[in-house]
C-alpha cells in the first residue's frame, strides 16, 4: 500500500522508464504485482498459522461455556435448592464438551470445531453455522433428557420423559432443524454448480473471520444473512429457555416462531439464488487522452473495455487484480495496475484499460476478460487497423 501510494505520486520511477507513460506504467505495474504477490503469500502462510492454532481457542471457547453454565445453575440454584434437572443438563454440557474437543484435535489442522462451518473458499458458511447451532442445541436436549431418564427410578418419571420426545410436543423444532440442515446441504450444492457454470465468482479467503456470517465475498453487510442468523439465534435463544423451563421435554418451539424462522430460510436461500452472475463485456471503445484526434483502434493504442462483473467480490487486493486477463485475438494481455491515492484505477469492476499488442494482426479479432476467479466473458469483437 505504501509503494501504491508513492507511485500513485509520481514518485520512485526510474529514469529510464519516467520518460515514456506506457513504459512506466507497465513498469509500476509489474512492480506492484511481485510485491502484492509477495504479500499475499505472507497473508496465506499466516492465515494457515492461525487455522492451526485455531483449535486451542475454539476448546477453550467450549468449556468456557460449560463453566458458565455451572455458575448459572449455582446462582439459580439458592434458595430452589439443586435438582436432577440441573445435574442432567450439565453432565449433557461435559459430555458434549468432551465430544466437541475430541473432534476438535482431530481437525486441528482446519480449524478444529469451527472445520465442519468452514467453506471450500475459506470463510465460515453462514448455512452450515446456523445448522450447526440447532443440531447442537437438539443434541444437549436430548443428551439431558437422557441424564434425567437414568437418574428417575419411579416407572412413572421414565414414562413422562419418554414421552416428552413425542413428535407432537417436538414438531416446531424438529421441522426446522430439518429444514434448516437441508438448507445448508443445498447452498453448498447451488454454491458449487453456479461456481462451476460460471455463474458465481469465488475468491479464496486468507482465513475465516466471524464478520463472514453477516457479510459478502467483499466483506459488505448483506441483508440475507444478517436476517437468518438474527432470527434464528433469536429462536434459539427462546428453545433454550423453554429447555430450562421445562427439561423433561424437548422445546416445543411454537408453529407461529417456527414458520418465522422458515421465512428467514427461504429468504437465505433466495438470496444464494439471486447473487452473483457472469461478467460481460458490453463495448469496447478506443482510449481518448485530452488533446488526442478521434481515429480506429490501431497496434500500440489503450483500449477501453466496459461492462459488469470485472472483479469479483473478495478480489480488490493487488495480488487478484494482476491475475486478471484480457485476450485480444490470440494474444494475452496482462491488465495493467494503475494507482491512485488509496486504491486503483484500473482495473475496475466496470472498466478495464489494456494495450492493443504489437502481435495482434489487423482485422477483426475478438477481445475477451478472464477475471481473478478465472471466470470468461463474452467474446466481443472490434476491428484493429493498421
Amino acid at each position: 500500500m505504501r509503494r501504491r501510494d508513492e507511485f500513485a505520486a509520481g514518485q520512485g520511477l526510474p529514469a529510464a522508464v519516467a520518460h515514456s507513460a506506457s513504459a512506466s506504467r507497465q513498469w509500476v505495474s509489474e512492480e506492484l504485482a511481485q510485491s502484492a504477490e509477495h504479500v499475499a503469500e505472507r497473508g496465506r502462510a499466516e492465515g494457515q498459522a492461525w487455522l492451526t492454532g485455531l483449535w486451542r481457542r475454539t476448546a477453550g471457547v467450549v468449556w468456557a461455556a460449560v463453566v458458565l453454565l455451572l455458575l448459572g445453575q449455582a446462582l439459580t440454584a439458592v434458595g430452589a435448592g439443586w435438582t436432577a434437572a440441573r445435574t442432567a443438563g450439565l453432565a449433557a454440557a461435559l459430555v458434549l464438551a468432551s465430544s466437541l474437543t475430541a473432534a476438535s484435535w482431530f481437525h486441528r489442522a482446519k480449524g478444529g470445531v469451527l472445520a465442519p462451518v468452514i467453506g471450500e473458499d475459506n470463510r465460515l458458511s453462514t448455512s452450515r453455522t446456523v445448522a450447526a447451532a440447532w443440531v447442537l442445541f437438539v443434541a444437549y436436549s436430548v443428551l439431558v433428557l437422557a441424564g434425567r431418564l437414568a437418574a428417575a427410578s419411579r416407572h412413572r418419571e421414565r414414562d413422562a420423559l419418554i414421552s416428552g420426545l413425542d413428535l407432537a410436543r417436538g414438531a416446531g423444532i424438529v421441522t426446522v432443524l430439518a429444514v434448516l440442515c437441508g438448507i445448508a446441504v443445498l447452498v453448498r450444492r447451488v454454491v458449487g454448480l453456479r461456481v462451476l457454470g460460471q455463474r458465481l465468482q469465488k475468491v479464496r479467503a486468507d482465513r475465516p473471520r466471524a464478520a463472514d456470517l453477516l457479510t459478502d465475498d467483499a466483506g459488505r453487510g448483506t441483508f440475507a444473512d444478517i436476517q437468518y442468523v438474527l432470527i434464528s439465534g433469536v429462536a434459539l435463544v427462546f428453545a433454550a429457555v423453554r429447555l430450562a423451563r421445562r427439561p423433561e421435554q424437548l422445546p416445543d418451539l411454537p408453529w407461529g416462531l417456527a414458520v418465522v424462522v422458515l421465512v428467514s430460510a427461504a429468504t437465505y436461500l433466495a438470496g444464494k439464488y439471486a447473487e452473483g452472475g457472469r461478467p460481460v463485456i458490453l463495448s469496447v471503445v478506443r482510449a481518448r487522452e485530452a488533446g488526442d484526434l478521434d481515429g480506429p483502434i490501431r497496434t500500440g493504442d489503450d483500449i477501453e473495455i466496459r461492462g459488469a462483473g470485472f472483479v469479483p467480490p473478495g478480489a480488490q487486493g493487488a495480488d487478484r487484480l494482476s491475475r486478471m486477463v484480457v485476450r485480444v485475438g490470440a494474444v494475452h494481455v496482462h491488465v495493467p495496475l494503475i494507482p491512485v491515492p488509496g486504491g486503483f484505477r484500473n482495473p475496475t469492476d466496470d472498466l478495464l484499460t489494456v494495450p492493443v499488442p504489437a502481435d495482434v494482426e489487423p482485422g477483426r479479432v475478438e477481445v475477451q476478460v478472464v477475471t481473478a476467479a478465472g471466470v470468461e466473458t463474452n467474446r466481443y469483437a472490434v476491428d484493429v487497423t493498421e
